[in-house]
């Protein structure tokens, strides 16, 4: 069996957090229109579990993150080191959109900033995968 070091254990933790984070964005997006179905009440309440495993993947996904760039930093330079702070700022911009959702009273900002929170995650995944 390979070794199991404190890398292994980072990018484990970071990759887990990022599932539950993007991938339960994913899906409760799938689901909203479902659950509306049976009540309005039942969406919000579906939301505010969500928000409470997804602020604390969120929060997983921020530490490993600053766990990561601090394991990395000093030798990186170049295009690499620009897409690794655009990718920081892309995570917190969908923190940024994710929390503008939650607080969102109206249906089009509900839909805005749940899309631009979905899309941002997105994309740091993609960015993610790029920096490998």
């Amino acid at each position: 069996m390979l070794p199991v070091t404190w890398e292994t254990i980072r990018v484990a933790l970071h990759v887990l957090a990022a599932t539950i984070w993007v991938g339960g964005q994913l899906t409760l997006a799938a689901l909203v229109p479902a659950i509306r179905q049976v009540s309005p009440e039942a969406t919000r309440v579906a939301a505010r579990r969500f928000a409470a495993v997804a602020w604390g993947a969120y929060a997983v996904l921020a530490a490993t993150g600053v766990w990561n760039v601090a394991a990395v930093w000093s030798g990186v330079a170049g295009t690499y080191r620009t897409t690794l702070v655009v990718k920081i700022s892309v995570v917190v911009l969908s923190g940024v959109t994710a929390l503008a959702h939650q607080r969102a009273r109206g249906p089009a900002a509900l839909a805005v900033f749940g899309a631009l929170s979905a899309l941002t995650a997105l994309l740091a995944v993609f960015l993610g995968v790029l920096l490998g």
